[in-house]
Parts: structure tokens; sequence; C-alpha cells
């Protein structure tokens, strides 16, 4: 704004430019947080109608929000005169001049009922060209002379003027400039970054974390991975402190601990502090210090990218005795170090979605590129909302000439590197490294910490699983400990439990703020950005991407629970890292025999009731490993029996026949008549004959079925108990309900002695038993265990599962046979909602249950 900003304001021609004016203004002129703790009551004591209006001065978030140059929308005018007021209020107080707020206001309400904003009930008597005398306020005088500056001073009548305490902050207010001069900077100060974004959130911390601390020295350490606006979030408040007249702004680099000596020892000497005419660097850094713990004059002091912060403990700059300094620092470490010695420490994460879509809209020149808001947030979502990513993704698109979706088609682009879509020449706000160099650049240090040599491994291993997260139980398997062991050149003797070692390496990696390891995430505890994985990714060799898929896959089956029915949440998360580690590593999964985790993902979908998603699955996989391990492998025959029950389950039971009566085949003939393998898929045959009628063939095929297994296996065996329980139901389905109630009761008995009375065959045979009940007349006992069934089922599988729903579909139909009909209408309609949307409306499961329900009903 340089001093300008009547012609600024004028010149604007939407709210967008208008808000950046408002909020240059507001940072320029006023500091937010102290202002109205100490001036805004006041200021509305004395502006009654704006009293009435606001009630009491807002707070600091309420009022930023709505003097931000990231909104694009007409702020409140409310809220935009009390900043006004606050302001002018601020400079007759210092100046001991007259107060301008009523030209300034008038004036500027002019300029916001001209794009169209109300004013409420404020009436513009303001001339069309700005006031000298406000111009001699905000500006400079004409003459180009400036006013006379007082130092403070406190009277015993009134508030008087008071000094104010200085903090790196763009709400608080600083206090008036001192004898000395003009700020003094010290370093290489960024320049701001184009379409800046305020950061409310950010900024909301950091004010909580000052609030009642401006006694002593304040240190905030922002902490966060790479990219995500850490330093240009500190290089802002270092531009507002010296607007605000902070007298001294020392910004150091601080990647490397002697540069911290080095710019200390340089404002030493720049300072004329007393004691700097050595030549030790050391020494002079040292006294720059004393001068920090001792001086009147306000300052404010940036640590940026701190990285060894062993070495970096010495130069802390000590509390400010008068209570006027200030430390902001940034680092990707996350240490208990940094919060020590009163510190507070500030996470910075990714843009929020509307950070991100406010820079989009703000950076991109809307003559050159007119994209819709969803192209933007379609691009913001793949980028991950990463600030560095966003900056130089719009570079492109403005060097290049196309638009966000025509950039998302490239950066999608598995043959492209993150170096073609985000080049150097893209880096227009001069960062200084390529962004995959930039997401990795504390790798190298990490990988010399201890556990020394982990850290790449290890963040390979985060790379090809969920950038969502994953469990954090992954790390303390006994898979992952063998392979980081394996890199460390150790022998990978089994042993009870791991040695902890990739458990280290993971804490090693979330220090280093390469992925973050937060249990506060569930199942999803350990998270890594989808570009820093990329990045990995793209520099690691084919022979260390093989080693780590396979043991990624080994540790997956490892953590999963047996128990599919319990605990959904977790096993989502495993699917869903299931699904990335196969997209990421191809046709790599399925040698060494590492494709079991993909079965384990297609069971889990079959046996949690996901019958839909679980055909597809199978169908997938059944083809991926018939063209990678041809048609007679076992492992596609196997994947063929899964999508066979998939259809089964949902319906598609003549497609289901089809593959079984190959598969009876194919095992007949590769495996022989009685291998385990071979009867299985004769009990599935039999069961899709069931049901489709054919029950003559399927019960010729049971009664065989469990001969061989009397023979083979035994009476006691489960399989062999099973095989009895398909046999009672056709026997049932045939209209022996006699002989079929005779054997389900030995099967239910059997079931609870072998399998317990939870476990999902003894429920089944339960059900099964009921039915049979139900077909005699014995309607009272088959509607108790029916009642139990329900209850077990909604306990074990969830009110959700298809086989949960099957079973209300029981027990209305028994409620409905012993007259308790409106109870059955209630349950029945219930079922039909459950069936069309879990099932569909055209799966036979739906289809009975509203012929059910229209019986009920009489209809």
């Amino acid at each position: 704004m340089a001093g300008e900003w009547w012609s600024d304001l004028r010149e604007a021609g939407d709210w967008s430019q208008y808000g950046k004016v408002l909020g240059e203004f507001r940072v320029r002129y006023t500091y937010t947080t102290l202002q109205l703790r100490e001036r805004g009551d006041e200021v509305l004591d004395h502006t009654p109608e704006l009293k009435r209006a606001l009630g009491a001065a807002p707070s600091a978030t309420t009022f930023c929000n709505h003097s931000s140059p990231g909104r694009g929308t007409e702020p409140d005018w409310r809220y935009v005169e009390l900043l006004l007021r606050i302001a002018t209020r601020k400079h007759a107080l210092l100046t001991k001049g007259p107060d301008q707020g009523d030209a300034l206001v008038g004036w500027w309400a002019q300029e916001h009922q001209r794009l169209g904003g109300s004013t409420g009930t404020l009436r513009v008597t303001a001339s069309p060209d700005v006031p000298q005398e406000l111009i001699e306020a905000f500006g400079g005088p004409a003459t180009g002379t400036t006013p006379p500056r007082r130092p403070p001073t406190e009277t015993g009548h009134g508030p008087g003027l008071v000094a104010e305490p200085v903090v790196p902050h763009p709400r608080p207010a600083a206090p008036p400039p001192s004898p000395a001069g003009a700020p003094v900077l010290i370093g290489s100060l960024p320049t701001r970054a184009s379409a800046f974004q305020d950061r409310t959130g950010v900024r909301d911390k950091v004010d909580r974390a000052w609030e009642g601390r401006a006694t002593t020295a304040m240190t905030q350490v922002f902490s966060g991975g790479g990219g995500v606006g850490k330093s240009q979030l500190a290089a802002s408040y270092a531009h507002q402190a010296l607007a605000a007249g902070t007298e001294v702004v020392v910004w150091v680099d601080a990647a490397e601990s002697d540069q911290i000596t080095t710019l200390y020892a340089q404002a030493a000497r720049r300072l004329e502090v007393v004691g700097t005419a050595s030549e030790n660097a050391e020494s002079d850094a040292r006294a720059f210090m004393g001068w920090l713990a001792t001086t009147t004059r306000s300052w404010l002091v940036v640590l940026d990218d701190l990285t060894d912060l062993d070495a970096a403990d010495a130069w802390w700059p000590p509390p400010a005795l008068t209570g006027n300094g200030r430390v902001l620092a940034t680092t990707r470490r996350r240490e208990a170090l940094l919060s020590g010695a009163g510190r507070t420490v500030i996470p910075v994460d990714t843009y929020t979605p509307d950070e991100a879509a406010a820079y989009l809209h703000a950076r991109l020149p809307d003559d050159d590129i007119t994209d819709p808001p969803d192209d933007h947030a379609a691009l913001a979502t793949a980028l991950g909302h990463l600030p560095l990513a966003l900056s130089h993704a719009a570079a492109y698109m403005i060097n290049e000439g196309v638009s966000s979706s025509e950039y998302l088609d490239l950066f999608t682009d598995s043959t492209r590197r993150l170096d073609d879509v985000m080049p150097r020449g893209a880096d227009t706000e001069r960062y200084g490294r390529e962004v995959a160099a930039a997401l990795l650049l504390s790798l190298d240090a990490a990988q010399k910490s201890d556990p020394v040599g982990l850290a790449a491994p290890a963040l390979r291993l985060a790379a090809v699983l969920d950038p969502a997260g994953h469990p954090r139980t992954l790390w303390a398997s006994a898979s992952l400990d063998v392979h980081m062991r394996a890199h460390r050149g150790e022998q990978a003797v089994s042993g009870p439990a791991p040695t902890g070692a990739a458990r280290s390496a993971l804490r090693l990696l979330h220090r280093y703020g390469l992925l973050t390891d937060d249990a506060r995430n569930g199942a999803r505890a350990v998270q890594i950005h989808a570009l820093t994985a990329r990045a990995t990714l793209e520099i690691t060799p084919l022979t260390e991407l093989a080693t780590t898929v396979q043991a990624a896959a080994d540790a997956l089956v490892e953590i999963w629970p047996k128990a599919d029915h319990m605990n959904r949440e977790l096993h989502a998360v495993l699917r869903a890292n299931t699904d990335v580690l196969h997209a990421h590593a191809g046709d790599l999964l399925w040698y060494a025999d590492r494709g079991h985790v993909l079965y384990r993902a297609g069971l889990n979908l079959y046996n949690t009731g996901l019958y839909t998603a679980a055909t597809t699955y199978w169908q997938r996989l059944a083809a991926e490993s018939e063209r990678l391990l041809g048609s007679e492998h076992p492992n596609t025959v196997s994947a063929r029996v899964n999508l066979a029950a998939s259809y089964w389950q949902s319906g598609r039971t003549q497609e289901a026949i089809g593959i079984e009566e190959q598969v009876v085949a194919d095992r007949e003939r590769l495996l022989g008549s009685e291998h385990p393998d071979t009867v299985r898929a004769w009990v599935n045959l039999a069961a899709s004959y069931w049901q489709v009628g054919r029950v003559q063939e399927a019960m010729g095929i049971e009664e065989r079925v469990v001969a061989d297994r009397e023979r083979l296996l035994g009476s006691e065996h489960p399989d062999t108990v099973r095989a009895w329980a398909n046999l009672a139901a056709s026997y049932w389905r045939a209209g022996r309900v006699q002989e079929a109630i005779g054997m389900g009761e030995r099967v239910v008995a059997d079931s609870e002695r072998l399998l317990g009375s939870e476990h999902p065959n003894t429920v089944s045979a339960r059900v099964n038993l009921a039915v049979s009940y139900w077909q005699v007349g014995r309607t009272q006992e088959a509607m108790g265990i029916e009642e139990r069934v329900v209850a077990d089922r909604e306990r074990l599988l969830g009110s959700e599962h298809p086989d949960t729903v099957r079973a209300w579909v029981n027990l209305a139909v028994s409620y409905g046979q012993v007259g308790r009909v409106q109870e059955a209408i209630v349950i029945g309609e219930r079922v039909v909602a459950d069936c069309e949307r879990l099932l569909g409306p055209d799966h036979p499961d739906t289809v009975t249950a509203r012929e059910n329900l229209a019986a009920m009903r009489g209809e």
C-alpha cells in the first residue's frame, strides 16, 4: 500500500480488492488484540450508535475475520468502522492531534457503498476527494516531512499515553517508535508471498499463546512438515512488525547452527552493542544476546528452519527484562526440546480447503485462466492443500496457459515426475528448491540419526501405504522388525517379539517432520502427505521397492484381526491400505507369494457382508491372477471360488453355478476327488443347486460329501458337522422335515461343543433348526431361537450385515404366524428398506422381503 491506501481503495473494483486494502490498513495501522482490549471499548463509548450496533468490542478472531484480504465478500461494515475509529483514535493519542475518525469513516463509507455494500444507518457526507488531513495522518505530510515523535508518557489525568508492548503478531498493538530512529532489519527477510493467506486458524493459536504473556519474552515455534508455509507465515509477522514500528528485526536462516552465531554477531556490530569490537563471532553473538535481555528497544528475532536442535539450544534469545522482545522459530522437527524453557509450539499444517481455494482464486489471473470453483477444489485436493505445491502449480499454469483441469491431468499422469509438473522454473516465490527436494530435505539428517540408517527404508514403507493413515500397530509387527533389521545388516532371526527397530524408525520420521504419528487419529494414526510419498517413491530403486512391498504386505496380514465382524473402522482402513499398496506395487505383489494380502482384503469384504463390492473385487482379482499365474494356478482357482461365492450372495446364482461347475472339474483333474479343496468345491456347487431349486442334485452331492468327510476327517471335525448341516437343509427343502429336525438338533449340539455358542456356524445351525421347527408348526420354539439369533447377530455382526437382516426376516414371519401382525409389519417395513439399501432392489432376498410384507398386510 506504501502510504497510498486512498488510491488503492478508490481503484478497488470488487470485494476481493477491497478486502486486500482493508487487510493492509488493519496490519499497518492497528494490531487487533491489544487495540480491541485497550481502545475498543473506549471508541465505542465515544460512538453511541456504533456501540448500540455492536454492544461490545468483538473478539480478535471475529474482528479479523471481517477485515481479511482473503474473504472476497462484503465485510460487515460495523467491524470496518470500529477498525477505522480505533486507528484514528490511536493516532490522535500518539500525536496529541485531533481525532480524524469521522472524516475517515465518512470517506471510507462512500467507497464501501460504491461497491454495493451497506453502511447501515450511516449517512455519507464526505467529499469525493480524500481529505488532506487523512493523507497527512496516515500517509505522511504532503511536504515530505514527518510529524515529530514523542516518547511514551503517563499523566495523572485519564489513561494518557501508555507504552504498549510489541509482539510479532498482526493484531496486537506495537509501541510507538523510540527516538532511536527507523526500524533496523538484519538478515535476508523473504518477500511476502503472492496471494498470501492469512491462516486464521494458526493465527488464533498464536493469539491464545500470546494472551497474558506480555511481561516476559515470548517464544513461539512454528512446527510442521516441508512446504506447509511456516517460513512465509513467520515472514508475514516480521513484515508486519516492521510496518508497526518494531525497532529491531533479525531474520536468521537457522538451518546451520553457525549461521545463528554469524547473524547474531552481525546484529551486535550493526547495533553497536558494547563489547563487540572483537574478531570472535561467538563472543559478539553472546553480547547480542545480552543486549536483547536488557535493551528498552522493541525487537523481534526469527530463527527460520531450525534443524539441529541440540546445537541451537544455546542460542535461543533470552527473556527481555522489559517485556518488549519476541521470538519466532520455524522447524520441521517435533521434539520435546522445542517446548522447553517456556516456549510455545504452534503446529502448522497444510491449507484448509477454503484457504487453498482462496489462494488459487487470488493467484490465477482471471483474464487468462477462467476455471470453475470445482476445478480449483479438485486440484487443491489432489495437491493435498500443500502451500508449496499450490504455489508451483499456479506458476506452471500461468507460464504454460493451462487450466486447473488440464494441469490436474498432467499431475495425475503416472509417467510424469514431480519435477516435470513442478519444475524449478515455477518457483516464483524463490523458495530455492524443487518441490520433491524440499519435501525430503530433512531425510539425510534423519538417516544419520539414531536408529542410524533406518529413516529411508521406513519412509519408503510409509510411502507405499495410504497417505490418509494406517494403524500404528503395523510398526510393532514382526514383519517390519525383520525388514528393518535386514537394512542394518542383521540376520532376520525369528523371535517371540520384535526388537522395536521399526517403532524407533517411525518415531524418528515423526520427529523430523517427514510423517505424522498421532494416536488420536485411531486406526489412521500414521499419516504421510501424498506428495511426500510420491517424492519418496520417485527416488526408490526397483529392488528396494520390491522388498518394501513384501514387508508391507506381510505386516498388513499380520495385524489383520481374524474376526472380520469386529471393529469395522479398522477393517476399512486395512482394506484402503491394501488398495494403495496394490496400486504402487502392481505385479510385484503377486511374486514370492505376496498376493495373500489381496486375498485377505477380498475375504474381508465378503465376510463383512459387502457383497456387491466383493463381487467387483474378485472379478478384478481373478482376471489379474489368470493373467499373471495362469488359469490352473491354485490362486487363480481360489479367486474364482470367491467370485462365485460373491455372485451367490448377490443373488446372481446362475453365474455362480457356471464358475463352480468349472472349479469342480478343474480340482477333480488337478487335485483328485478326495482333496479337501475338491470336496469344498462340491459343497459350494450343491449350495447353488439348492438355491435354484435343484434339490435332488444338491442332496445327492451332500450325501456323498458327508460320507467322504466322515471317512477322511472323522465325525468330530467341524467340516463334517457343516456337511451334516447342509444335508439337513436339503432334507427340509425336499419335505423330509422330521429327518431334517433330527440332523439339525445334532448339528446345533455338535457346533456348540466344537466351535462355541457364538461361532457363525453355530448361529447358522440354529437358524436352520428354527426353520424346520416352523415348518412342522413348532412356532413358539422357532420364535425363541429366532429372537436369540437376532440378538446374537446384532451384537456380533452389527445391524447392517445382511445376515442380521435375514434374521429379522425370519422373526417377522414367525410373529405373523402367531398373530403378532403389527410387530411383524413394523419389522417387515424396516427389513425391506434395509434390503433395498444393502442388497439392491432386485436381489432375491429383497424380493422375498417385499412379498412377505405384502402378505402380512393382507395385500
